[in-house]
């Protein structure tokens, strides 16, 4: 059963969808919040360079999906969370797998409560001519509004909410027809639900803003890339990571900091096999703040909990015969 929102699909639905606007989910009274299209530079938890925010403001401006690639751990799947959480706006996210489908991300009809119901119809209408009185619930449900047994994914969820944050995370995990199906949709804003053949849409200036991120284990189609606003993370600068650092340890030591971020950056200078990211030198600084500062400092110039940032034993190796300090 497919989510219904390729081109094919569609066009089964139309001519039912134009004769009855009824099941149309459409949103566009007075009261509906058009979506947020300030320029968002960061919040305290998130450094939002100047790049990075021109892309997500043009992407939400232009009702497009944000489509953001870099390497691990630099930030990509925070700037949602972190935009959501700072304009306390409703959040979906969809984590991307190697089973991942549409259906999924979209809606899927439940065919075993469906027919679980109809049973149920069938035995109530078998008690009436009985005459008995009790009679068997379906929770309100009625097999004649299939609408009752659609279940609506992250996708069709923020579609159906205004001015709202849909993170789909990973996307280059996911299996290759998956981005391809994706296609009508992010062309035409809407999702047609399975079975029940409603259609759920969003004006260009009512669009939720989404972000979707890619590690870039394998390369996207061109059509689809074509209808996202694109942007490379470039990992950070000694400078800006120090920024990245105080924004999450506003009271760590200086000189910890200093050290820490020195080795960080001669670790990834080293051919490892897994460069630390971003991610992971927060993670380390975590640790160490629960000691004292002579103490962590200590544990820096032993490098201990090389663990958090190194992650096969063939670096582990290599760092061990390299003294960095």
């Amino acid at each position: 059963m497919c989510a219904c929102v390729d081109v094919d699909c569609f066009a089964k639905q139309t001519t039912t969808t134009r004769q009855h606007d009824n099941t149309t989910t459409r949103q566009h009274d007075n009261t509906t919040k058009m979506a947020n299209t300030t320029l968002w530079t960061g919040s305290e938890k998130y450094v939002c360079d100047s790049e990075l925010a021109q892309a997500f403001h043009m992407a939400r401006v232009l009702g497009m999906p944000l489509l953001i690639e870099g390497e691990p751990g630099t930030g990509k799947t925070e700037l949602p969370l972190q935009f959501a959480s700072d304009l306390k706006l409703d959040m979906f996210v969809y984590p991307v797998g190697s089973k991942s489908t549409v259906e999924q991300f979209v809606a899927k009809f439940d065919h075993v409560k469906y027919l679980r119901d109809s049973q149920i119809e069938v035995l109530n209408a078998q008690r009436d001519e009985k005459g008995l009185d009790k009679k068997l619930s379906t929770g309100g449900r009625s097999t004649e509004n299939l609408d009752d047994y659609v279940l609506l994914g992250p996708a069709a969820q923020a579609y159906s909410t205004k001015n709202s944050v849909l993170l789909i995370d990973e996307i280059d995990k996911a299996p290759r027809e998956f981005p391809n199906d994706l296609l009508y949709a992010l062309s035409h804003r809407k999702f047609v639900l399975p079975e029940s053949g409603r259609v759920i849409e969003a004006k260009e200036a009512e669009m939720p803003a989404i972000v979707i991120t890619s590690n870039r284990e394998q390369e996207l189609p061109t059509a689809f890339k074509g209808r996202c606003v694109y942007h490379y993370i470039s990992f950070p600068q000694p400078d800006m990571m120090e920024t990245i650092v105080n924004k999450h340890f506003p009271k760590a030591n200086n000189e910890l900091i200093d050290k820490c971020i020195d080795i960080f950056y001669r670790l990834r200078e080293l051919r490892l096999e897994r460069a630390p990211s971003t991610r992971e030198l927060l993670s380390w600084l975590k640790y160490l703040n629960t000691f004292k500062k002579n103490e962590a400092i200590e544990k820096v110039i032993r490098m201990d909990g090389m663990g958090i940032l190194l992650k096969t034993e063939t670096d582990l190796k290599m760092v061990q015969r390299v003294k960095l300090n």
